[in-house]
């Protein structure tokens, strides 16, 4: 009789201590944290993380796409003949709705026969000043209603700051837009630097940030990156 009674004992004093220490060990551990909770709770920051940034995408790239038509109509193409037969092409901007256009001196050098393309024409003109120092030219299209865009303002300008360029592509028969976009990589009172690499084509074309203003005209370095001049030179330039 006192044997069973021992046994009972500790079957009872053994599932005494095994509920005490599932209860304190292995059953908040199961309850608490299971493993389906702690793979939710690495998985979701990624998944939230990852839906801002193709909002944020999306939304960029719809800014840019309505940027780049609202100011499609104010860039110029520029095709120059030189004395030496030799054949210059690229943009200019339109600054004034009657006709005046701000381009590279570098594409419309003196003695050389010279064709604008704005707004699907091909006006007459006058070259009315050129600027060697900083590259800039002066022209006036025998034009009205010319659409304009306003000229960003530099000081609140950053690096980092997402930027597009809308060129003129004289290889079809009718002109078309080369577009490019990046990022402003330096910048200073006399010179901006981008991250955008392309070739002579897009040489005079203007630089825009995305809300469609004005940032300056683009020329290359040796690398072919896009470099630009600001608007705040070509404004002193112009008078404006």
């Amino acid at each position: 009789m006192a044997k069973n009674i021992l046994k009972i004992l500790s079957i009872f004093i053994v599932g005494a201590v095994g509920g005490i220490f599932a209860d304190q060990i292995l059953w908040p551990y199961f309850i608490e944290r299971p493993l389906f909770y702690q793979y939710r709770l690495e998985q979701t920051p990624i998944y939230v993380t990852q839906k801002q940034e193709t909002t944020m995408y999306v939304q960029e790239n719809f800014a840019l796409r309505e940027a780049v038509e609202k100011v499609a109509k104010v860039v110029v193409g520029v095709k120059t003949k030189t004395e030496a037969r030799e054949i210059l092409e690229g943009s200019g901007l339109v600054v004034t709705s009657d006709g005046l256009i701000v381009t590279l001196a570098s594409l419309v050098p003196p003695g050389s026969a010279f064709s604008f393309f704005v707004e699907g024409q091909w006006p007459n003109y006058q070259i009315l000043k050129r600027d060697l120092t900083n590259n800039l030219a002066l022209v006036k299209l025998e034009s009205s209603r010319l659409s304009t865009v306003g000229f960003a303002d530099l000081e609140k300008t950053k690096v980092g700051e997402r930027v597009f360029l809308i060129g003129t592509d004289f290889s079809t028969t009718t002109p078309r837009a080369v577009v490019n976009e990046g990022i402003i990589s330096f910048f200073s009172e006399d010179l901006i630097k981008t991250n955008i690499f392309e070739d002579q084509v897009v040489r005079g074309s203007p630089l825009f940030n995305l809300e469609g203003k004005a940032v300056g005209l683009n020329i290359l370095d040796e690398t072919g990156r896009v470099q630009t001049i600001p608007i705040n030179v070509i404004r002193a330039f112009i008078g404006l």
